[in-house]
């Protein structure tokens, strides 16, 4: 059974950083592409990043510039850079294996002084 676990949410200032982590269980991770998604209070639920099995990227236009997507084939984890942090960066952050086959619990990114 796939799991999939986030951690290094919380409370940042506008312009600071967080890192996000996601770390996966189970044996096909390798051979799956990693995204996060992310939803706001009132809002749909959007992209944020993606990574395939190979290492290419891609970023929501609102993001591109400020996180950056990684993954560790080696440890079956997949992290989430954020840098210049935005208040509408508020929101709860989910790793998925693929894009949206499998969802973690999430986790919540505050951004606000």
């Amino acid at each position: 059974q796939v799991q999939l676990v986030e951690s290094g949410g919380g409370l940042v200032q506008p312009g600071g950083s967080l890192r996000l982590s996601c770390a996966v269980s189970g044996s096909i991770y390798s051979i799956y592409a990693m995204s996060w998604y992310r939803q706001a209070p009132g809002k749909q639920r959007e992209l944020v990043a993606g990574i395939t099995s190979s290492g290419d990227t891609n970023y929501a236009d609102s993001v591109k510039g400020r996180f950056s997507i990684s993954r560790d084939n080696a440890k079956n984890t997949v992290d989430l850079q954020m840098n210049s942090l935005k208040p509408e960066d508020t929101a709860v952050y989910y790793c998925t294996l693929g894009y949206g086959v499998h969802w973690g619990q999430g986790t919540q990114v505050t951004v606000s002084s």
